[in-house]
């Protein structure tokens, strides 16, 4: 095997194994690492189409939010750039988004927030990952947009339940 090759299986190898890790597989061979990768994805797409669904049935009145996260390139970091809006704000709304980046690592570099009791609720960020500088490489691909888009759903259902009691 050439210096070429063994760089390429080495490689592949290494992305089989964070594959492996991030789909939390016991896989020991590619092709069980990939149908369980594949199971896994199918299992998130559930999950996010479900979450309108899920939101909804919280509460008759309650503004459906938009919410949209994107990967970004900093300076030797990788980062997410967070967009929230609703029709109407609820008391709490931004302390639990933010309490969401924060359980997940996520240092706030940048905001722009509007908000207030009874008005649209809007609030545009530019996160980075702690895990980052904190913990090893299959960590830190660990948080993903859609992780970060579900905390942030969870977040106003969870202000939503408190509002409507």
């Amino acid at each position: 095997m050439s210096g070429k090759d063994h760089k390429k299986a080495t490689a592949l190898e290494e992305k089989l194994e964070l594959l492996r890790a991030v789909t939390k597989s016991s896989a020991a061979n590619e092709t069980s690492i990939l149908v369980d990768a594949s199971k896994y994805i199918k299992e998130l797409k559930d999950k996010v189409s479900q979450e309108p669904e899920q939101l909804g049935s919280t509460s008759s009145s309650m503004p459906m939010p938009r919410v949209s996260v994107s990967s970004v390139e900093l300076e030797k970091k990788r980062g997410f750039r967070i967009n929230v809006s609703m029709e109407k704000s609820q008391p709490e709304l931004l302390t639990s988004v933010l309490e969401a980046f924060e359980e997940l690592g996520l240092d706030v570099l940048d905001a722009d927030v509007s908000c207030a009791d009874d008005t649209a609720f809007r609030l545009e960020a530019l996160g980075s990952s702690q895990l980052l500088y904190l913990q090893s490489e299959a960590a830190e691909r660990s948080v993903d947009e859609q992780m970060v888009r579900h905390a942030v759903l969870q977040a106003i259902k969870k202000c939503m339940d408190g509002s409507s009691i």
